[in-house]
C-alpha cells in the first residue's frame, strides 16, 4: 500500500503471539486510549453490538477475525466437525447488528473458504483471509480518498462530515475522512467542520481526536447548527460515509444524515457518499427496505454515563437514516465514482473491474 501523510491509525489488531484480536475502545475516546483482547466469538460480537468498534467496513473487518477466533476455539474443544460446529457462533456474529451490510458480507466471505482450508488446521489460511478483508479495506480507503478529492475543486470551501467515517470506522485511513486526509494533502481544502453527532457523539470524539491525532484542521458543531452553516458559504461539500447503500443509490448513513442532505441540496451544496463496494447491497431496490436498527432509549436519555433527560420521558432512537439517491452527488467506491446515481448506473459500477 502506497504510503500516506496522513495514516496513523490502525484501530483493530491481530495479536500473532497470543491468537487474540485487539479493539481500540471507541466508547472512551478521546479520553483515554486503550486496546481491549477478545479471544471468545460472542465478546467479538458484543463488542460489536455494544459499540466497542463501529462503522461498516471496521465491523467486517472485526466479524472476519470474529470467525478465525470461533473455529480456533472448536477446534481447541476438540470439534470432530468444526465446520458444523461453528455455526451457532456465526450466527450469534451476525446478528450483532442489523444495518451494516458488510458484517454479514465478511462472515459469509470467510465461510467460503471453509472447503478450501486444510480442515485439520484451519486456522493460518482463515487468519490469512482476514488479514486479506482488512489490507484491501485499507488499500480501498486510500483508493477512494484519492477518487474523492480530485471531485473537489481548490478554494471551493471546507469539507462538512456527519459522524465518523474514518480510520476508526474503517482498517485505516477511512472512508469520508479518507477524502478529507487526500484533500488536505493535495491542498485542496483546509478546514473541516464536524457535527457533534448524537446520541454517541461519534463527531466530537472520534473524529475530532482523529483529526487533531494528524493536525489537521477540524471546527465542531452542534448537530442542530449544520443547516446554518451551509447557508454560511462556508462549505464546499458534504462527505459522509455509509453502512449500507441499496441497488438505486438510497444511502443509509448515521441518523441525522438525511437532514444534512436535504439542508445541503436547499443550498446548493454537493453531498458525496464515500463508502467500499462491499457497502453496497444490490439486493435491495431501495433504501426503503433497509432495516435501520433500534437502539435503547438509555442513549438519548444521557450522555457519557450521566442522565439529561426529564424522568418520565420516551425516547426514539434509530442508529440510521435513509437518504435518497436524488439528494445524493456522488457516491465514491474502490471501483469508481457514480454521479447522480442511479439503479443502472449503480450495477454498472458493481459489474465494472477494479
Amino acid at each position: 500500500m502506497t504510503e500516506k501523510k496522513y495514516d496513523s491509525i490502525r484501530p483493530i489488531r491481530w495479536d500473532e503471539a497470543l491468537h487474540q484480536l485487539q479493539l481500540i475502545d471507541q466508547r472512551i475516546l478521546p479520553q483515554r486510549e486503550e486496546y481491549i483482547y477478545y479471544s471468545d466469538v460472542h465478546a467479538v460480537a458484543d463488542a460489536i453490538r455494544d459499540m466497542v468498534v463501529r462503522g461498516a467496513p471496521a465491523i467486517g473487518i472485526t466479524a472476519a477475525y470474529g470467525v478465525v477466533i470461533a473455529v480456533q476455539n472448536r477446534i481447541a474443544a476438540g470439534s470432530d466437525d468444526w465446520q458444523r460446529a461453528v455455526e451457532p457462533d456465526l450466527e450469534y456474529l451476525g446478528n450483532a447488528r442489523p444495518t451494516a451490510v458488510n458484517l454479514m458480507w465478511a462472515i459469509e466471505r470467510m465461510r467460503g473458504r471453509f472447503a478450501e482450508v486444510d480442515l485439520r488446521d484451519p486456522v493460518p489460511e482463515l487468519l490469512a483471509e482476514a488479514h486479506a478483508i482488512m489490507n484491501e479495506d485499507i488499500a480501498a480507503c486510500q483508493k477512494m480518498g484519492e477518487m474523492g478529492a480530485e471531485l473537489i475543486e481548490k478554494g471551493s470551501g471546507a469539507i462538512l462530515t456527519h459522524c465518523n467515517a474514518g480510520a476508526l470506522a474503517t482498517g485505516g485511513y477511512g472512508t469520508a475522512l479518507g477524502v478529507v486526509r487526500a484533500a488536505v494533502e493535495q491542498g485542496r481544502v483546509d478546514e473541516l467542520f464536524a457535527d457533534e453527532t448524537r446520541p454517541w457523539l461519534q463527531g466530537a470524539r472520534l473524529t475530532a481526536w482523529e483529526m487533531i491525532q494528524e493536525n489537521i484542521p477540524v471546527t465542531l458543531l452542534s448537530d442542530g447548527a449544520a443547516a446554518h452553516l451551509l447557508k454560511s458559504g462556508k462549505v464546499g461539500w458534504v462527505v459522509v460515509g455509509s453502512d449500507r447503500i441499496a441497488a438505486n443509490g438510497d444511502v443509509a448513513n448515521k441518523i441525522g444524515t438525511y437532514g444534512v442532505a436535504i439542508a445541503a441540496k436547499h443550498h446548493g451544496i454537493k453531498v458525496m457518499v464515500v463508502a467500499p463496494t462491499s457497502t453496497v447491497d444490490m439486493s435491495l431496490a431501495s433504501g426503503e427496505l433497509i432495516p435501520i436498527e433500534q437502539r435503547s432509549a438509555d442513549e438519548v436519555f444521557g450522555a457519557a454515563g450521566e442522565r439529561i433527560a426529564a424522568e418520565g420521558a420516551q425516547a426514539w432512537n434509530p442508529a440510521f437514516d435513509v437518504t435518497p439517491a436524488e439528494l445524493v452527488d456522488a457516491i465514491v467506491t474502490e471501483k469508481g465514482v457514480v454521479l447522480n446515481p442511479t439503479t443502472e448506473k449503480m450495477a454498472a459500477m458493481m459489474s465494472s473491474a477494479n
